[in-house]
């Protein structure tokens, strides 16, 4: 055993008896949330746009070539990205797939360009730019954004007509996930979205809500749909500044997911291989997932728990899970399967997803202390969430330029933190209450 207590350090080899079975557990940690980004991109479009296979290979490829740009140093799985889904849907009502496409190739550039302004200016702008107090909002502004989404697919809308069975599904999903997460033995508790939805999925099949006969069609054998949409690329500027400033937040998670892989494995990753090129590996699978046809990548946190959980850090697994992810993604039966997923169990599945990532950002700002009794810090907070959970558009005539929602969020949570003064506002507490405070702390000492 290493030193760091691993099985299996990040360079080591696994014999090959057990190698198979040590990348399928990431595979399957993975898949869940990996398939449904671009089926909830194509719910919230109202068609079938966006191909779970080709997430699923752009998944695998885009992992190989994070481990090509990290020197095979890091032992990190990149996946679909959650934090794209509003994103990818208005790049599609604005430039159809030419305008996703061109969008996520922007984030791709974005994550190369600053991989290279690192490279020679360091790694401290970025917090400077991005302290918690910024990121920690715009992540709830992520996950709530979507909420609506969610109750929609459960058929809960305002004026919407329930469906009796679809709740019935919706929430046996749901409740599903929430009592795998909490109570389910060992490797169960790493893949809760993954088996609740397999739950939902077996209550809708009782239920009479799935359709057997497209699963029935389809073929064992058949090659994933990509996209070469070079000669449909579309760029519009409202789309590229909402997919800009949700980049720059999942670059913060990005540290936080690499720095958490170090803790496990007992090395410093944004030194060695450094925040560099994990930045470039991380963006250039996100550019070849644009150039497919595939959604935004990003490191996953549930791979993360595998490599926590069995003490195995070898990019040797890793690796192997990528190609064991695009061997799957030619399986045409298993592509057909989960496009047979009934609306309530994506629905209820993404009550907890979408939850999931705003109370990231809360961990996130109680976990670094974001100090809410600092009257700027509140101004900040304040100002990002009115704005992007109230949808506000912004309009400027002279330039034609539209700002909006998350990318209207994040541009004041930047603009505040730079200009606001940090001597200004800094306490809700009259000098009253700063008193009262005073006189009990001498009382406890």
């Amino acid at each position: 055993m290493n030193e760091n207590n691993l099985l299996l350090d990040v360079c080591d080899r696994p014999p090959l008896s057990i190698w198979i079975m040590l990348s399928l557990q990431h595979v399957f940690a993975m898949f869940g949330a990996t398939v449904l980004v671009p089926r909830l991109v194509n719910d919230g479009i109202g068609m079938p746009v966006f191909s779970v296979a080709v997430a699923i290979f752009s998944s695998g490829l885009g992992t190989l070539t994070y481990i090509v740009c990290t020197k095979a140093r890091s032992p990190v799985y990149l996946g679909s990205s959650f934090a794209f889904i509003a994103p990818m849907i208005l790049a599609y009502n604005t430039g159809g797939i030419g305008g996703v496409m061109a969008g996520t190739l922007l984030v791709g550039l974005i994550y190369v360009a600053c991989s290279i302004a690192i490279r020679f200016a360091g790694n401290e702008w970025i917090r400077k730019l991005l302290p918690d107090e910024v990121v920690g909002p715009m992540i709830v502004i992520i996950g709530l954004g979507l909420a609506g989404s969610a109750i929609s697919q459960m058929g809960m809308s305002t004026g919407a007509s329930p469906d009796l069975k679809g709740l019935v599904a919706g929430f046996i999903t749901l409740l599903s996930i929430i009592i795998l997460s909490l109570k389910a033995p060992g490797f169960l508790k790493l893949i809760p979205i993954l088996g609740g939805i397999v739950i939902g999925y077996v209550a809708a099949m009782a239920l009479g809500m799935v359709d057997f006969q497209s699963i029935a069609a389809a073929k064992w054998i058949t090659p994933p749909e990509f996209i070469i949409p070079f000669r449909d690329y579309h760029f519009d500027f409202k789309v590229g500044l909402t997919m800009a400033a949700v980049a720059l937040v999942t670059m913060s998670e990005h540290i936080g997911d690499h720095t958490t892989v170090g803790n496990i494995t007992g090395r410093d990753l944004l030194s060695n291989p450094g925040l560099f090129r994990t930045l470039l590996g991380d963006g250039a699978a996100t550019g070849l997932a644009a150039v497919i046809g595939g959604p935004a990548n990003t490191s996953y946190g549930e791979n993360a728990s595998v490599l926590g959980m069995t003490k195995v850090a070898s990019v040797w697994v890793t690796g192997g899970a990528a190609v064991i992810a695009m061997l799957l993604s030619f399986c045409g039966k298993l592509t057909a399967i989960i496009d047979a997923i009934p609306a309530p169990v994506l629905g209820g599945a993404s009550v907890m997803m979408y939850g999931f990532i705003a109370a990231s950002g809360l961990r996130l700002m109680i976990k670094n202390q974001v100090d809410f009794g600092n009257m700027r810090t509140v101004a900040i907070a304040a100002t990002m969430l009115v704005f992007g959970l109230g949808q506000a558009e912004w309009h400027i005539p002279i330039v034609d330029i539209t700002f909006s929602g998350m990318s209207l969020a994040a541009i004041f949570g930047v603009l505040l933190n730079q200009f606001l003064p940090q001597e200004i506002l800094i306490t809700s507490e009259t000098p009253w209450v700063q008193k009262m405070r005073q006189k009990m702390e001498r009382q406890e000492h």
